[in-house]
């Protein structure tokens, strides 16, 4: 049942691919309520350092959900530094379990550049096929786009960017001002 104390909230395309032993992490900018763009240029993807690892986390979904759950991830990666299996499955736990946390509306999509995981509130970690990952109102559009670039030559920042720009094309919650991350060799 839809909450109508508050308009719809979209506009975030998140996209990761996994390619030649890199991870890059795309990130449209775009924020929207309801029918109005509120900003263009919004920061969805996010480099962690906890214990000195490098982790990088895009997110979709409420901006202050996804920053509770940024720094839950933080303190969980703190706990079991060089884990980012058990931390991603320690905060889906929470997350599932928590009264307070159980009502955040937010998708994560988090790497070290080893690992390639999407997080969700219903308790879900998962590792994505064929290397691409995406969320968001346009993860659907970035992600058939992604895949269908992984068969050419194209290195994994190419893919992404390639992709994305073809969502932000197709999905009217979505625009071309990207922040991206590299992680990995």
């Amino acid at each position: 049942m839809a909450d109508d104390r508050f308009p719809g909230w979209h506009g975030t395309t998140i996209l990761a691919v996994r390619r030649g032993g890199r991870v890059v992490v795309a990130g449209d900018g775009q924020v929207s309520v309801g029918q109005t763009v509120m900003k263009g240029t919004a920061r969805k993807v996010r480099r962690l350092n906890p214990g000195g690892r490098d982790v990088v986390v895009g997110f979709a979904g409420s901006t202050a959900d996804a920053f509770t759950l940024l720094e839950r991830l933080e303190k969980k990666l703190e706990a079991a530094p060089g884990q980012l299996q058990r931390a991603c499955v320690d905060l889906a736990k929470d997350w599932r379990t928590d009264k307070y946390l159980r009502n955040l509306e937010a998708m994560l999509i988090v790497t070290d550049g080893q690992g390639l995981y999407v997080v969700t509130g219903a308790g879900d970690v998962l590792e994505p096929e064929h290397d691409v990952a995406a969320i968001g109102s346009g993860g659907n559009f970035a992600l058939a786009a992604a895949r269908g670039l992984m068969d050419t030559d194209l290195d994994a920042e190419a893919v992404a960017r390639r992709a994305m720009a073809i969502a932000a094309d197709i999905c009217v919650y979505t625009n071309g001002n990207l922040t991206v991350e590299v992680i990995g060799a």
